[in-house]
């Protein structure tokens, strides 16, 4: 079976396949299949950083630098929403009703690190600011547990699609109900070759 890693954006030397997609596929995504297997793109504090910058206009209270301390329990937390959303989101998507382990994951998560908004005065308007606390792995889970939540209470849930192209494991929510691949210029353009050698190899 031949693989796919779509690269579409890299930061410090880490390629993320895809991003721009809601926050919880943009998490999911970050477990591509290359030529040399599965990857996970959050194995090490590196990579989680390298994946915050990118995420830093959604997620601007996460992004670090090298100085900012990350565990392997702060790994552990995010990754078990990121398997906590797949398992949901890969069902939801189908119609299906989430295993109650991964809702109850992801509802552990966010209650280990609620949201609550404090209000002040700027001289103008009343502005509202949110804040967690915790570690910052617990905080960040919390942030993705609740992204996972609006996209599995959104009826354009049903709308998310996995990639056509060969090997491609990439989820996506198509603004476009034709869009078949994380990326036309990739994935569509390997599966157009495919299909053209197909038709012309016993000529």
């Amino acid at each position: 079976m031949s693989t796919c890693l779509c690269t579409i954006s890299a930061v410090n030397d880490f390629a993320f396949p895809l991003t721009g997609e809601p926050l919880a596929l943009d998490l999911i995504n970050t477990r591509p299949v290359t030529a040399n297997g599965p990857v996970d793109l959050l194995a090490t504090p590196t990579g989680l950083r390298a994946w915050l910058a990118l995420q830093a206009d959604r997620l601007p209270e996460f992004t670090t630098d090298d100085s900012t301390p990350l565990t392997e329990a702060d790994l552990a937390t995010v990754h078990g929403v990121r398997e906590h959303a797949a398992t949901a989101i890969d069902r939801a998507r189908r119609g299906d009703r989430p295993p109650a382990t991964a809702l109850r994951g992801l509802n552990h998560a966010q209650r280990a690190a609620p949201a609550t908004r404090e209000l002040a005065w700027d001289g103008k308007a009343v502005t509202a600011t949110t804040h967690r606390t915790g570690t910052f792995g617990t905080r960040l889970a919390a942030r993705l547990a609740e992204a996972t939540a609006d996209l599995l209470l959104d009826p354009s849930i049903l709308k998310v699609r996995r990639c056509e192209g060969p090997g491609c494991v990439m989820l996506f929510l198509p603004a476009h109900p034709r869009r078949r691949w994380c990326t036309p210029a990739i994935c569509g353009n390997r599966a157009r070759v495919a299909r053209y050698y197909q038709r012309h190899k016993g000529a």
